[in-house]
């Protein structure tokens, strides 16, 4: 197997194809790299770091608040208790900000294709998909994270529910799983703006809109919506269903009692489908104005 997939000429030295494993570890090495730089930026301005760090931390909050506010007025909502619904915000809010902070820039892919700044990227030694997930690395979005893991505790210390082995286990499992199928959206949308150029906000509309989603019980929902959060876009397997297992619900849709173990699966196929959209999209690129 070698580089190019052009015929033999006559002259040409062959090289071998670097394996998956080989380009994977390169990749994880750049990306590090490029986050350590923008880590010690930040850090070189630490009192600006913790500002917006608290600011993170407050603007997200805020969102709890608006459901403590609607608890103040209504003992259940869709029929789920306030630890349960905190038990739902936490763990998407968790897995949304461990995504947003690896790779939450994918989202300024779009602006580099208009203005031709990708191109300075492809010259590098470096897969154009690191450079793009570590480009402006944001440590203030921790705030994000910790807010969400703030109310994750909160509701495991509120449930009141026989904690299993399984049912303790299916915690880690979904906040693992969650951030791979958010990152994999932040991936495809990010191949998407190949060819639109200007769709941040499509992609925003699943990732940001798809936590807040993912933070009310399913049973608020019309039906329809959560079809297609299962089949089409399947956010649902973030926590909703892993989440029906440990709070002891019925599985909506008529859908079988093991759809609640699947999200490591939905994860790695979203994960794969994401990467070829990727490549699809790189190779589709012609620069700014073609």
């Amino acid at each position: 197997m070698w580089v190019s997939g052009e015929p033999r000429v006559a002259g040409e030295r062959w090289v071998p194809r670097e394996s998956w494993r080989v380009r994977l570890g390169s990749g994880v090495r750049a990306y590090g790299l490029i986050v350590a730089m923008w880590v010690r930026s930040t850090m070189a301005y630490r009192a600006s770091f913790v500002m917006t760090t608290i600011g993170t931390f407050t603007a997200c909050a805020l969102d709890f608040m608006a459901i403590l506010l609607m608890f103040s007025h209504v003992d259940s909502l869709g029929g789920y208790a306030l630890p349960e619904v905190a038990f739902l915000y936490g763990t998407s809010s968790t897995a949304f900000g461990l995504a947003d902070l690896l790779i939450g820039s994918m989202d300024r892919l779009g602006r580099r294709v208009r203005d031709g700044t990708l191109d300075s990227l492809l010259v590098r030694p470096v897969p154009i998909l690191a450079q793009v997930a570590a480009d402006r690395f944001a440590p203030r979005r921790l705030g994000r994270i910790l807010q969400g893991a703030l109310v994750l505790g909160y509701a495991l210390v509120a449930l009141d529910i026989d904690w299993t082995f399984v049912r303790v286990l299916m915690v880690p499992v979904m906040i693992v799983s969650g951030t791979a199928i958010f990152a994999a959206v932040f991936v495809a949308g990010a191949a998407f703006q190949f060819w639109a150029q200007d769709a941040a906000e499509v992609q925003n509309a699943f990732t940001y809109g798809g936590t807040t989603l993912l933070q009310y019980p399913p049973s608020l929902f019309a039906k329809d919506l959560v079809r297609g959060v299962t089949f089409v876009v399947p956010l649902a397997f973030v926590n909703w269903f892993p989440a029906l297992y440990v709070l002891g619900r019925e599985v909506p849709l008529g859908l079988p009692g093991v759809v609640v173990f699947l999200p490591p699966v939905v994860a790695g196929v979203c994960c794969a489908a994401a990467g070829a959209a990727w490549r699809v999209g790189l190779r589709s690129y012609r620069s700014t104005g073609s």
